[in-house]
């Protein structure tokens, strides 16, 4: 029965699930996971190497991106280049 909600653990139903997965991670980025999501993203990293290393760098390049200036310089700061 468990099987059967996790989908295969090879072939064609793993690319899925994995698509899923990173929508998912994605999303979590965005806005609080539901319950459901968060633990059906829990059991797919839990049995996904794959997955948990691109979650590992959703959350590095989530990091690094949190970190550099987007805003737009003021009318009064010095600029540089052309």
């Amino acid at each position: 029965m468990l099987r059967q909600r996790l989908g295969s653990l090879a072939g064609e139903n793993d690319m899925l699930m994995c698509r899923e997965a990173t929508r998912l991670m994605s999303l979590k980025l965005d806005r609080k996971l539901t319950f459901r999501e968060r633990t059906s993203l829990r059991v797919h990293l839990s049995i996904c190497s794959a997955c948990r290393a691109c979650g590992r760098q959703f959350d590095l390049l989530h990091n690094i991106a949190s970190h550099h200036p987007t805003a737009p310089k003021q009318s009064g700061e010095e600029q540089h280049g052309p």
